[in-house]
């Protein structure tokens, strides 16, 4: 016990104050720590663009801090955002194709109820060097140049491994240059798309994949294997990297999105497709095949605890945004139908009422 005048101070009490006090600090330092006070968005390189774009605008025009946008492809951005709820964790999600049901499931695991906003279309193209010749393929060309097993010549119902070198080993009519083909890795949501849209749905008919392989998700997954000898080379999640391989290599093709090659027609030119060249009527029409939808995915459970998420999705869906004046449209972004964009905001003014 100490004694002060007529003030008398239990030692033991002290401790036990100064214990608490100093609990007390240590927790509302977690929280201050924790706490963030801006957005946090993942995923897909190609959706990247327009998030940072809208990212930008919100930060500016209404002054919140502006959101930080990362570029981990679709794949990787689903596993991180799937992980967990709370401020150590994404709030969004970009992805160049839907979710899939097994990243949905993980969601799920962990608690997440997940909103989907469809922001427009985007094509994938194959693309050169603007010093390179001009190429005009066919799906099936595409497929047999990076296929990792193709039907034998001699024998078609007969698969082996990819002997073709020269696109005139595949069409006597194309160039003898030799294949060099830049692409995106298996994380990426741009290499799902185009193993979907180019590899399986010209594999699935081939009669030697048929015989084969029966089985037709069997089939799928064999469809969509990518040759491993060179020829195709993984170029990481990094667009740009990709547009300096083909400035320095005019006889090879990369793989990536239409509004990328928007950005770099100074350096690039976009492959025919069955004709077609990629552009944004064609893609509306259909004409232009290698198509697809983009995304950008939001927890419900983050809407009220990260300041300005519910602000931010507005944005998202404003006219300002993905109407057909919008500012994403000068970014490259196809636009969606007046349907489509009428149920995208229904969709999302549910979420945020709720």
């Amino acid at each position: 016990m100490l004694s002060f005048g007529s003030l008398n101070i239990n030692a033991k009490d002290l401790s036990l104050e100064a214990s608490s006090n100093s609990s007390k600090n240590s927790f509302f330092e977690f929280f201050k720590k924790k706490n963030r006070q801006h957005i946090h968005i993942v995923g897909s390189s190609t959706v990247y663009p327009f998030s940072a774009t809208i990212a930008e605008n919100f930060g500016y025009q209404n002054f919140y801090k502006t959101p930080i946008v990362e570029a981990t492809g679709t794949g990787g951005g689903f596993k991180i955002f799937c992980s967990g709820i709370g401020f150590d964790y994404p709030d969004l999600v970009n992805a160049s194709r839907r979710i899939q049901k097994s990243e949905i499931s993980k969601c799920q695991e962990n608690g997440i109820s997940v909103g989907e906003i469809k922001i427009g279309y985007d094509g994938i193209v194959l693309a050169n060097s603007i010093q390179g010749i001009d190429y005009n393929l066919t799906l099936e060309e595409i497929f047999l140049a990076l296929a990792s097993q193709v039907p034998d010549q001699k024998n078609p119902l007969r698969l082996i491994a990819n002997p073709y070198q020269k696109w005139s080993d595949i069409n006597s009519k194309l160039s003898n240059q030799k294949i060099i083909v830049y692409g995106p890795p298996p994380t990426s949501g741009t290499r799902d798309s185009f193993s979907e849209l180019v590899m399986e749905k010209t594999c699935l008919k081939i009669p030697a994949f048929i015989k084969n392989y029966p089985d037709e998700k069997i089939r799928a997954k064999k469809c969509h294997l990518i040759r491993s000898d060179g020829i195709f080379i993984e170029a990481g999640e990094n667009d740009n990297l990709i547009v300096q391989k083909l400035k320095n290599n005019p006889i090879a093709l990369g793989i990536f999105g239409f509004s990328f090659l928007e950005e770099n027609r100074q350096l690039i030119k976009a492959s025919k497709i069955n004709n077609f060249i990629a552009s944004q009527d064609n893609i509306i029409s259909g004409s232009y095949q290698i198509s697809r939808p983009l995304f950008i995915y939001f927890k419900k459970e983050h809407l009220d605890l990260i300041f300005a998420m519910r602000q931010f999705i507005s944005e998202i869906i404003s006219n300002n945004t993905l109407g057909f004046e919008g500012y994403l449209l000068q970014k490259g972004l196809i636009p969606l139908t007046d349907l489509e964009l009428k149920n995208v905001r229904d969709e999302a003014e549910i979420n945020l009422k709720n």
